[in-house]
């Protein structure tokens, strides 16, 4: 019976794949608790927050539902989230998630959260941190963008599904559309009118796509292929309008964008002083990690407490590295001159061989990062 329990559970698991891989890779914190997933290729497994890198197919990836089911299929725990670790504390904070997902309609503020948890504000605001990633605030916010997201797919009218999610006026998603990444109504339709342009051209580092709205430059990034790039601009656009360069006439500003970001792959050129119009969708806290990231001097590097620190929230280092994990436009937003605080120069979206190559082209020492990394292990 046991065993014919935990087939019905793997079944309902593999029946939610692509549900938990959109999670995943959104480090989305309301599935905390909801999944495991282990990495076939080190054979660890993590919480869907886990601040390690992520995978990058669906296939390279198992879904469980708790730690004794990936230890069964050979997976070991991930010594960075620890998702075998449990306490009364964690268990309160994962039932105040669910209270959080069953009454996201009414008034949910921090001092109410901690009457229902039975901790002080300032203890659970850290502890709640700790446990999810984000501050309670963000939990509540990202639980009625999804509800919100859900009533707008099903068809319902944006004032009806604004009510519906919790916020008491309409006009909140048009002041703040980059909650959605676009406005409520393009959003209501798939992204349906949304107009993409875009260059495919050949770099040092390889093929280089800068993709812009009417506003600015929304996507930049590198790869081998015309063809990863062309998918890749599909998956954050799937319902709007692409346009090659080609297709549109006289387009001065994609023209100027990709030129001084060829230059600066080119030849080092500082992009910062280009003054390149960008249209970044983003979140506030992301905002105010990328504002930061633009300060950082040509040839210099930070590391992600540094940022933290810098943007006066000194404990947010997974959150900041999320923020630079999630940079769309790297290059023009300079992501690769953050490094870990241990030494050497992490991870980096479009390849470790690439960060080299920018910060080595900017004059930082790698092998000074590198000592340190080694002096650090030690």
């Amino acid at each position: 019976m046991q065993t014919l329990n935990r087939d019905l559970i793997q079944i309902k698991m593999d029946n939610k794949r692509e549900e938990y891989w959109t999670a995943l890779r959104a480090r989305d914190p309301r599935y905390y608790s909801r999944f495991l997933y282990g990495v076939k290729s080190t054979w660890i497994y993590c919480r869907p927050t886990c601040a390690s890198k992520k995978p990058k197919t669906l296939s390279s990836v198992a879904f469980f539902s708790d730690s004794a089911s990936a230890k069964r299929a050979g997976f070991r725990p991930c010594e960075r989230c620890k998702p075998d670790e449990s306490s009364s504390q964690t268990d309160t904070i994962q039932k105040l998630c669910e209270f959080i997902n069953e009454n996201s309609k009414e008034k949910l503020t921090l001092e109410r959260l901690s009457k229902e948890s039975g901790f002080s504000p300032f203890h659970l605001q850290r502890l709640f941190k700790k446990v999810t990633g984000v501050t309670p605030r963000e939990y509540v916010e990202a639980v009625r963008i999804a509800k919100l997201k859900l009533s707008l797919k099903s068809g319902n009218s944006i004032r009806e599904s604004t009510y519906g999610a919790g916020y008491n006026t309409s006009g909140w998603l048009y002041f703040r559309p980059n909650k959605l990444g676009m406005s409520p109504l393009k959003y209501k339709k798939g992204g349906e009118g949304l107009e993409i342009r875009h260059v495919i051209s050949d770099s040092p580092l390889g093929k280089l796509l800068v993709a812009a709205t009417e506003r600015g430059v929304c996507l930049v990034s590198l790869a081998d292929s015309t063809e990863k790039l062309l998918a890749y601009l599909r998956s954050e656009y799937p319902k709007a309008k692409l346009l090659a360069h080609s297709e549109v006439q006289g387009d001065r500003n994609l023209s100027f964008a990709v030129d001084r970001i060829s230059e600066y792959l080119a030849n080092g050129t500082d992009l910062e002083n280009s003054n390149l119009p960008l249209d970044l969708r983003a979140t506030a806290f992301q905002q105010r990690v990328w504002k930061e990231l633009r300060a950082i001097p040509y040839g210099k590097v930070r590391s992600y407490s540094d940022v933290a620190k810098s943007i006066g929230l000194p404990k947010a280092i997974r959150a900041v590295a999320n923020a630079c994990a999630s940079n769309p436009v790297p290059l023009v937003v300079p992501c690769h001159r953050v490094v870990p605080k241990s030494g050497g120069v992490g991870n980096y979206g479009l390849g470790v061989n690439r960060k080299k190559v920018l910060l080595e082209k900017e004059g930082v020492d790698l092998a000074a990062l590198e000592k340190m990394r080694r002096k650090t292990r030690v």
